[in-house]
């Protein structure tokens, strides 16, 4: 198949056409915020500390960079899961290193600071406070007090040997002459990051390009070493093409949480940022350990993942439409499981570790049943074929694994099993009629 895709390429990809390539910075860093912003979710539970370094070490598998392990601030509890997640990291000598959210006031950072010393290296202290004109309203803040607010707590950290990112919430909502003014003071007070935030997913593509244009050029007067951090979230249903964009434009990290968890209705998903990652050929970590990454943050932190959630959604790589089954099958035919895993996904299941899944439903065809039937050693015959084709246009969902394998024990034998859930048109027209009547 390989050689016949260089003679004759069977997918034409708009997204690469006119030699166009994705541009992105050659050591761009992915920081997961499930652990911290994830877990501000108000519908969630907080994961127990084996589950959370169960996570840290499955973000290790996918070659995630660094963690946000929770807000110091908040009390003894999250102090003490950050202490271990911390020693755990030092003790199994992992890649990835911890970083923890901190509002811009020394009793924040302090418990920071104490739990870097017990742990023997440094912690990063993302230190944040609101930037846009409606937050300094609500606030009654003015840009003095957040200057001084700034210069005090980014000091305070460096003197005590914190790395700092600075980050300033609702960037994208802010007036350029208070960020330059904010990053300025950061940055001359020891910051080495700072945070481009998307706090509230107001953002599109295009204000992506034109703010992170503004604090390239703002950063590179100020201190061309400093790094640039994104933030995004997804309140328009853009957290995935803004994050992209952000990188696109340069951004040196992006954040991200599992199934896109967060506050109001979430974060930029890391799964599907990865997974775009991937296609793009900018990320190149396997990425098999992804399904169960996302199953271990939906079982921890009660998540139900939607079946039509993109590429980890039950229905992601499954079909019981009698035309796309056909398609797969056709390919499956000519033995060849890559054409068979692209022939209608955008997303092949291989790369994640998952496979193409056949059903029989009411939409299927007589080739549903069949390849079903094959895969799982028996023999396709006519008479049973049709008994199942009859049953499946009987129902109004796919039929269960159980119930094909009642329809196959009872073939031949005039007792037929009872099966769930059938389509009830009678009930429907009973309920059309009492509608009537009432209108009468």
């Amino acid at each position: 198949m390989k050689k016949d895709l260089k003679e004759k390429p069977l997918i034409y990809d708009w997204n690469k056409s006119k030699g166009f390539k994705f541009r992105h910075k050659k050591d761009l860093q992915l920081d997961d915020e499930t652990l911290r912003d994830g877990l501000q979710s108000p519908s969630i539970k907080d994961p127990t500390i084996e589950e959370k370094l169960e996570l840290i070490e499955l973000m290790e598998d996918l070659g995630i960079d660094t963690a946000d392990v929770g807000l110091p601030g908040s009390g003894p509890r999250a102090q003490s899961d950050i202490l271990t997640i911390a020693k755990h990291i030092s003790k199994n000598k992992m890649k990835i290193t911890p970083n923890c959210a901190v509002r811009t006031v020394k009793q924040d950072i302090t418990p920071l600071i104490e739990i870097s010393q017990k742990v023997g290296y440094p912690i990063e202290a993302c230190t944040f406070i609101g930037s846009s004109p409606i937050r300094q309203f609500a606030e009654d803040w003015t840009l003095d007090t957040m200057l001084k607010l700034t210069e005090e707590a980014v000091s305070y950290a460096t003197e005590n040997g914190l790395p700092v990112m600075y980050v300033t919430e609702d960037t994208t909502r802010a007036n350029p002459r208070t960020l330059r003014k904010l990053y300025k003071t950061a940055i001359e007070a020891g910051a080495k990051r700072i945070c481009v935030c998307d706090t509230v997913g107001h953002t599109t593509p295009i204000g992506v390009y034109y703010l992170m244009k503004f604090i390239q050029t703002m950063v590179k007067k100020t201190n061309p070493e400093v790094k640039i951090d994104w933030h995004g979230h997804s309140d328009r249903g853009l957290a995935i093409p803004n994050t992209m964009a952000a990188i696109a434009q340069g951004a040196d990290r992006v954040h991200a949480t599992a199934l896109g968890i967060g506050e109001r209705v979430g974060n930029t998903p890391m799964d599907l940022l990865l997974v775009n990652l991937k296609l793009e050929g900018i990320y190149d970590r396997d990425m098999t350990s992804l399904a169960r990454y996302c199953q271990l943050v939906s079982e921890a932190c009660d998540v139900p993942i939607p079946p039509n959630y993109p590429v980890m959604g039950c229905d992601a790589f499954r079909t019981g439409t009698g035309v796309h089954a056909a398609a797969i099958i056709k390919a499956k035919n000519k033995g060849d499981d890559w054409l068979a895993d692209r022939v209608y996904s955008g997303v092949p299941a291989s790369v994640v570790g998952l496979r193409q899944i056949i059903e029989i439903g009411f939409m299927s065809g007589v080739s549903n049943i069949v390849f079903w039937l094959k895969q799982r050693g028996i023999e396709p015959e006519k008479e049973l074929v049709d008994e199942i084709f009859r049953a499946a246009k009987q129902h109004n969902r796919v039929l269960s694994e159980k119930e094909i394998e009642e329809i196959i024990k009872y073939h031949g034998r005039e007792e037929k099993p009872a099966l769930n859930t059938p389509i009830k048109r009678d009930k429907e027209i009973k309920s059309k009629k009492g509608k009537d009547k009432r209108k009468k």
